[in-house]
């Protein structure tokens, strides 16, 4: 079987969850036999091609037209969905005249703005911004969900989303969860460096810095709180600011280690007590996973699909509430790891089993 990934033109300029679950998938696809090849073309030519896999639904503009483009030649597609409207936190924290505007906007209109604001203050444009700025957010989403052969969410709980937003029926999907590099993140292997032991016990933060991923919640939630706390990231396009108050605002307990090697990132999974993310929307956050599997207590948001993943063995919080947030890191930091956490992500969300279930939505079509 031969397969075509395609993506959003910024996968790798501004690289996101989405990047490793598409970067990922292709190597564990591989290992089971198929040939996988990567473009961000938007018309590419698709002879040789079985069919092709796109990702990313809350990225319509460059996919509507690969989308079409399959279509045209006569491929299957099949769409890994990554959906995850982020509504509360445009109408309730993200600051400024957006946020005001953003009380009166539809999560489609707020998408449509920020394509536009995209344009302008980045620069980000293609043949398919074009597209989207004469279609519209969700017009062009659902001309999208209605040529897809296989949908391949996540959780059962993103596949109900997606049918719900766009009203779908008779679809065919197969759920994919997300993963973690099981061999990367082997507890017993990792080494720590001398200079990283400053860190022990401390709690954790793996996110690119902004507002969505909510850091500067989890700093005021960390004031007065005896822990140290670890910020692991670089700021978001356009979170420059949002970076700069996490910083301002953050107590001598914070510290911002910035983009760090990948390679290094193990280690400080050993290192910490307790990993959080308290975003306003997690399908389920890879950084959870890879903490949960190196023993690592969590704390996470309940918006998004997180429940699928963690089930009972997560400390959840509410993004919004700083005494939530609090709550649950004292409690996961002083609970003793369940390992209950660490095989439930052993036995269901490798990237192997990934791959498998992939496999399963390809041969469907």
């Amino acid at each position: 079987m031969k397969v075509l990934f395609q993506s959003r033109k910024t996968l790798y300029s501004a690289p996101g969850g989405d990047t490793t679950q598409l970067l990922k998938t292709k190597e564990y696809l591989e290992k089971l036999g198929v040939t996988v090849d990567i473009s961000l073309e938007l018309l590419p030519d698709l002879t040789g091609y079985d069919l092709v896999h796109v990702f990313n639904l809350m990225r319509p503009q460059e996919l509507y037209l690969q989308v079409k483009n399959a279509k045209k030649q006569g491929k299957k597609v099949a769409l890994s969905t990554i959906y995850g409207p982020y509504v509360e936190f445009e109408k309730k924290a993200r600051g400024g005249i957006l946020q005001w505007m953003n009380k009166f906007l539809s999560i489609s209109q707020i998408e449509y703005l920020k394509v536009i604001a995209r344009l302008v203050l980045n620069g980000e444009r293609n043949k398919g911004t074009w597209v989207y700025l004469m279609n519209g957010h969700k017009r062009l989403q659902r001309k999208i969900v209605n040529w897809i052969d296989v949908f391949l969410p996540n959780s059962q709980s993103e596949m109900e989303r997606v049918a719900g937003d766009f009203r779908l029926k008779n679809y065919n999907y197969v759920v994919v969860p997300n993963a973690v590099d099981v061999s990367k993140f082997d507890y017993n292997k990792v080494v720590i460096d001398p200079e990283n032991e400053k860190f022990r016990d401390c709690v954790l933060c793996v996110s690119r810095i902004e507002g969505r991923k909510n850091q500067l919640n989890i700093i005021r939630a960390a004031k007065n709180l005896p822990y140290t706390f670890v910020f692991i990231g670089k700021a978001g396009p356009n979170f420059g600011r949002y970076m700069e108050k996490c910083k301002e605002e953050g107590t001598r307990n914070c510290v911002f280690l910035g983009q760090i090697d990948h390679e290094k990132l193990p280690q400080f999974y050993k290192l910490c007590r307790v990993h959080i993310l308290a975003s306003w929307m997690e399908t389920p956050g890879l950084s959870s996973l890879e903490a949960g599997i190196m023993y690592s207590n969590i704390v996470v948001t309940r918006k998004g699909d997180t429940e699928d993943y963690f089930a009972n063995y997560a400390y959840y919080c509410e993004p919004d509430d700083s005494d939530s947030i609090r709550k649950a890191i004292k409690e996961a930091y002083h609970a003793p790891f369940d390992p209950g956490l660490r095989d439930r992500i052993m036995q269901n969300y490798k990237w192997s089993d990934t791959a498998r279930e992939t496999l399963k939505g390809y041969q469907s079509i």
